[in-house]
């Protein structure tokens, strides 16, 4: 009976010859995307030194790639941002669980609609309404000055082709997928009430729930549109053809708004009904759409426009609102959850009010920077100050305020938010050194003074790993400082400014501060997502900022089940072929060693859960570095508790083996940080022995503290990078034996 010690690597598209420690692998299952991978068996020993054939699954391929993808990446953050908020919700009652996941897909939904307004804000105000009416502007530039001449009605038509083209290449993308074809079920549709646990067989498949989240999000970003030239077109013909068409598109919208909010529930009767209802809604939205463009293309008697779009302003004014109040019923509902549930969260439970307050955030840099780039170069590199005073025949080209209220908030939240961080992590320096002080010299008793350079760094190293283990209350102030700030965004209704609120509180003075502020606040916001965009282009290149991909990674882990643009979920193809692969490896006699580091720690414990019963008899478990318990379970407490970690230990009879260390930033242990307990010393609650105690082993790093003899140099401080050492040998070799023959 062979045992395969089959290795699945973290983040950062490692090499299967250096997961591997070979020179030269061949495949032998799997694509160029995602394979396993065997030491080539001409060139040496195909065996581990822990005695086991050992392979390789390099994943890296799903979520790695060329400089363009990234950069594609970041644009989608805000998407990405909604999307995994919903799975950062507490457990709690079905009721309040079902209203919070609802209020999540609408908060998502009007992500949609900041998109399609910042692009019809470019198109059809800047360019075609108040670009194409002023000389100055359009001269010397063909691309705009043919419009000059053609009805206003007419422009806004042409140029709303152009939002359009956006949404259409915005369903193109939301249909990728990493799920195989034949690995997907038409019927399966996730997000539903049975499909939540990650041992639901349909987890991992949302093809057909995401065709449906999809549809409604293209309905109501159509209905923007819509919206933006009825808004426009309706008030000057006074007729009720154009009120009409206003109404229903409303009506429609609603209408996609109402269905987001309906779970999906497989097989129930009513779910069919809900399918249909979707497919009608978009046909709706997609007939309405094609009525308006004709209507407003209508032509009409000589139309005076103003220097504003009519509607716009208000229109982008009452979404910020609307999210500002989504985003406080969400926070009232966790509140309430939190308080009935008493499992470990990030941020006190509030992650999911908070990133989804990050994604709007990221959302309004974007757009900002969009729209107050395009009026920059429209304007002739004049600044666009919102009611400044213009020169004779220069064109006022406005952004709405509402932007400028919300980029102000994006800036402010988060200079407040960075420097309360930088200023928690210097007060709680000391402490952290000295528990990392007396850490090393309980490994270390030997170790010389702590002025000593090695001593110093061994001590830093763990002192920087403590930060992940602190609360984080912080970026809650982010959430709250950016909340009351979009909310302000509502007095661009009644066209007041930063400058005039100013006015109206402290006269002069107060106004040319926050003036100054707002200014700023507009300038760096788009310097931000500059830099975003600019860093996503050399992430794939630099070590230095590789970061951006990391995170990308361990965000793309969960399927899309609130917003369907979110980039696509590789877990959807990595954890059914996993799990297919281990069926194979132990339907010929065979036993397995699934050995998971750092994030693919993360994907074996999600494969332990879908793997059937007779398989689990003949599979052990060892990670190492592994973020399961110190971020997944404190991010996502409902799917990743302390409960579905016991689930995972139960199905493999506790042959689990977590090899974690006191300098690991990331990883760290899963049931307990106490070396000295063993498996025969704890017990459980009733007194019986307490199988978790036998899981977690602490391992001092680095080996050495001082240069050995044969060395010239000490050893390394290893910190979250695993290589297979003696302690993880030792680990597999104690797994192997603890292995027993079973059936599969």
């Amino acid at each position: 009976m062979d045992t395969t010690e089959l290795r699945v690597p973290g983040v950062g598209g490692a090499s299967a010859e250096g997961i591997l420690d070979r020179p030269s692998v061949t495949k032998v299952a799997g694509d160029q995307n995602a394979g396993f991978f065997r030491p080539e068996a001409t060139l040496g020993d195909p065996r581990g030194p822990g005695g086991a054939l050992i392979e390789a699954y390099r994943w890296g391929n799903l979520t790695g790639g060329h400089a363009s993808r990234t950069l594609s990446l970041v644009l989608l953050l805000p998407f990405m941002l909604s999307n995994i908020a919903i799975w950062m919700l507490p457990p709690g009652p079905a009721g309040s669980a079902a209203a919070a996941r609802a209020i999540c897909r609408l908060l998502a939904a009007t992500l949609t609609a900041m998109y399609v307004l910042s692009v019809a804000g470019v198109a059809i105000d800047l360019v075609a309404w108040q670009c194409a009416a002023y000389h100055h502007c359009s001269a010397d530039r063909p691309m705009i000055s043919w419009l000059v001449g053609v009805q206003p009605g007419q422009r806004i038509a042409m140029s709303a082709l152009v939002p359009i083209a956006a949404i259409g290449m915005a369903w193109w993308l939301g249909a990728r997928s990493w799920r195989l074809p034949e690995d997907a079920s038409a019927e399966a549709v996730p997000g539903g009430l049975g499909a939540l646990r990650l041992d639901a067989r349909d987890f991992w498949d949302n093809r057909a729930f995401l065709r449906r989240l999809r549809s409604l999000h293209v309905a109501i970003a159509l209905g923007a549109v819509d919206v933006v030239l009825l808004s426009v077109v309706a008030p000057h013909d006074d007729r009720t053809i154009g009120y009409g068409l206003l109404a229903l598109t409303v009506t429609v919208i609603v209408a996609a708004l109402a269905l987001l909010c309906r779970p999906a529930r497989p097989g129930h009767p009513a779910d069919r009904r809900i399918a249909a209802a979707i497919l009608a809604v978009r046909a709706a939205m997609l007939a309405v759409t094609a009525l308006t463009l004709g209507y407003a293309a209508l032509p009409r008697s000589e139309w005076a426009p103003g220097t504003e779009l009519p509607g716009y302003d208000a229109l982008v004014a009452w979404l910020y609102v609307s999210q500002a109040v989504l985003m406080l019923v969400l926070g009232a509902i966790v509140v309430r959850q939190r308080s009935r549930t008493r499992s470990p969260a990030i941020l006190g439970g509030l992650g999911a009010p908070v990133v989804v307050s990050f994604a709007i955030g990221f959302g309004v840099a974007f757009s900002s920077a969009l729209l107050y780039a395009a009026s920059y170069y429209l304007d002739r590199s004049l600044d666009p100050r919102p009611r400044r005073v213009l020169p004779a025949g220069i064109p006022p080209l406005l952004p709405p305020l509402a932007y400028r209220w919300a980029a102000l908030g994006f800036f402010v939240a988060l200079l407040v938010t960075a420097l309360a961080t930088l200023l928690r992590s210097q007060l709680t320096l000391r402490q952290r050194r000295r528990t990392a002080m007396e850490i090393a010299r309980r490994d270390f008793p030997d170790a010389p003074p702590e002025p000593q350079p090695r001593v110093r760094s061994v001590r830093d190293a763990i002192a920087r790993a403590q930060l992940t283990d602190r609360s984080w209350p912080l970026p809650a102030a982010y959430a709250v400082v950016f909340v009351l700030i979009l909310g302000s965004a509502g007095l661009s209704l009644a066209g007041i400014g930063p400058r005039d609120l100013g006015l109206r509180i402290g006269g002069e003075s107060l106004a040319r501060s926050v003036v100054f502020i707002s200014h700023l606040g507009t300038n760096l916001t788009g310097l931000f997502a500059i830099a975003m965009a600019v860093a996503a282009l050399l992430a794939h290149r630099s070590r230095g900022i590789r970061l951006v991909g990391v995170l990308w990674d361990l965000a793309t882990f969960w399927p899309r089940t609130a917003h369907p643009l979110a980039p696509p979920c590789y877990s959807e193809r990595a954890v059914p072929e996993l799990t297919r692969r281990i069926r194979y490896l132990t339907s010929h006699d065979g036993t397995v060693v699934l050995c998971g580091h750092s994030h693919g720690a993360v994907l074996v414990a999600a494969t332990v859960l879908q793997l059937p019963p007779a398989c689990l008899d003949r599979v052990a478990l060892l990670t190492h570095a592994n973020p399961v318990r110190r971020l997944y379970s404190r991010v996502f407490p409902a799917h990743l508790g302390p409960a579905t970690l016991r689930d995972v230990g139960d199905r493999v009879g506790w042959r689990w083996l977590n090899l974690w260390r006191d300098t690991d930033s990331i990883g760290g242990w899963v049931f307990s940080p106490d070396p000295g307990r063993s498996a025969a010393e704890g017990t459980g609650p009733n007194g019986a022995a307490d199988p978790t105690t036998g899981v977690d082993r602490r391992l001092r790093d680095p080996h050495g503290l001082l240069t050995p003899p044969e060395d010239t140099v000490p050893p390394p401080i290893q910190g979250h990078r695993f290589d297979p050492d003696e302690d993880y040998q030792a680990a597999v070799r104690h797994l192997m034996t603890r292995l027993r023959v079973g059936g599969c």
